[in-house]
């Protein structure tokens, strides 16, 4: 009897819907785990040769700029950042390369092809925007002593009204006192 009691057990397991459906499932979500892997590491292979193509334009920015951070970053969306602000991720097909900036607005995408040359010439284009602006930044700063000349004259009159004032105050002070003293005098 024990004998029989094993066989229904095992047939009652092998007969079992529900197991068979579990463990399939679990083989079909490992394999799909290994495919996003899969196309986690090709975007992150053709993000990679989009950086190497970008070597030469990296080379040609002087050393002592410091508005790039290139680098190609892994995680759920690997991307390739240009800068602090703008990146280039994989579009949804995988084969797209999209750059984008992230503005107050929200981000903005500044080019989107499946070329690596195409890509290389619109981060090429956002570079000099960037460096321009650098270079007018540094302009602007170049023309504060100006604006600093017209700040020290705004705090040397600044600085006069408040004597002026202490003095004024100064003198009325003593004018009052000593209107006070006369009328309240010792009486003859």
């Amino acid at each position: 009897m024990a004998g029989k009691g094993r066989k229904t057990e095992v047939e009652a397991e092998a007969a079992n819907p529900l197991k068979d459906a579990v463990r399939e499932a679990r083989i079909e979500a490992a394999e799909r785990s290994a495919v996003v892997v899969d196309l986690r590491d090709a975007e992150f292979a053709r993000l990679e040769l989009l950086n190497e193509a970008l070597d030469l334009l990296f080379k040609d920015i002087p050393d002592d700029v410091e508005l790039f951070d290139r680098g190609v970053s892994r995680g759920d969306v690997p991307r390739l950042w240009v800068d602090v602000v703008a990146h280039v991720e994989m579009g949804r097909d995988k084969r797209q390369y999209r750059f984008v900036q992230d503005t107050r607005y929200g981000r903005a995408v500044l080019a989107e092809s499946y070329d690596v040359p195409d890509m290389v010439r619109a981060i090429t284009r956002y570079v000099a925007g960037r460096l321009v602006e650098r270079e007018r930044a540094l302009t602007d700063d170049a023309g504060r002593p100006v604006a600093q000349g017209v700040l020290r004259t705004s705090r040397r009159r600044s600085r006069w009204r408040a004597i002026r004032a202490f003095i004024l105050g100064l003198v009325v002070g003593v004018g009052a006192l000593f209107v006070l003293a006369l009328l309240h005098g010792p009486r003859s």
